[in-house]
């Protein structure tokens, strides 16, 4: 069964000003429902994160900054959110959702999180939308109760997961691997283990090239037996941050390559939603779904 982390505090907890595109938390789960891809049994509500995992991450001073809401003016405007209580806790439940995805792959091969992909926030500070991050919390939970010895993350949202490289820098358990714009956000960035910059409008046939004749010796030679994959959407032609140029079927044909070869490896894999910016909210929602249809056709 796929096992979709979903809970309204997603959707609920930002101003009316941040509601587009994160109104795609809502109309996700809704079309799916709709159209028959999954059944509402199948979203599960994460639990709250505690402060003992999100220690195995971030560090005290930081995650005291957050839970007291006493980060200063600059660092939150570098998170680009309105600091508050809620938004600190719909952080909580979206890292714990992905969480308990690895622990469904584990079972199932595959689990899905609506959000997540918070891979700009680092050990020590959060931006680009991002406070807590999801994969790197999941990853360091799996090997801290020794339920992973390898981790390799596949990070293809359009901009370079620079927290999660940051956090995993020194820590040969985890293998990072980003596919990015090379000109996209951040300016800055940190040193995954594996980078790739693609240039200013990128089309179908070279981003699609890039994933397929490098993720299969990779796997040869990381050797994970998980995945984290972020399945980021803000590599279309009609996203207003991503700068490449690539259509929702080349989109759709990454996600079944990525998919097809971890199912064929047999190793599970935990997805995450990441970034999405298209101008009209249809082409969103639609891009991360079939995420979620490949997913469905593929394993179950």
């Amino acid at each position: 069964m796929l096992k979709i982390a979903y809970s309204p505090v997603y959707k609920y907890t930002l101003p009316e000003k941040h509601r587009f595109p994160m109104i795609k938390y809502e109309l996700i789960p809704e079309q799916l429902v709709y159209e028959g891809t999954v059944k509402e049994a199948q979203f599960f509500h994460p639990d709250l994160l505690t402060e003992e995992e999100i220690l195995w991450t971030h560090d005290q001073k930081f995650w005291d900054k957050l839970k007291t809401l006493t980060l200063t003016t600059k660092e939150i405007r570098k998170i680009g959110f309105p600091l508050s209580e809620a938004l600190i806790t719909r952080g909580r439940h979206i890292s714990k959702g992905t969480v308990q995805c690895a622990l469904y792959a584990q079972q199932y091969g595959i689990s899905m999180n609506i959000a997540g992909g918070t891979h700009h926030s680092f050990t020590n500070r959060g931006e680009g939308f991002c406070i807590l991050n999801d994969f790197a919390i999941a990853a360091n939970y799996l090997l801290h109760h020794h339920l992973a010895k390898k981790i390799l993350i596949v990070d293809l949202d359009v901009h370079q997961g620079n927290g999660t490289a940051e956090i995993f820098q020194n820590n040969n358990s985890v293998f990072t691997f980003s596919v990015h714009g090379a000109k996209n956000y951040p300016v800055r960035k940190e040193q995954s283990d594996l980078d790739i910059g693609l240039p200013d409008k990128t089309e179908d046939a070279l981003y699609l090239k890039t994933i397929r004749d490098t993720l299969p010796p990779l796997l040869d030679k990381v050797q994970p037996d998980f995945i984290f994959y972020l399945a980021g959407v803000d590599i279309l032609a009609t996203d207003k941050l991503g700068r490449l140029s690539v259509s929702r079927e080349a989109c759709r044909q990454r996600d079944e390559f990525v998919l097809q070869i971890c199912k064929k490896n047999n190793i599970p894999v935990a997805i995450s939603m990441g970034g999405g910016y298209s101008t009209k909210i249809t082409d969103i929602v639609e891009a991360h779904a079939n995420t979620f249809r490949v997913a469905q056709n593929i394993y179950f």
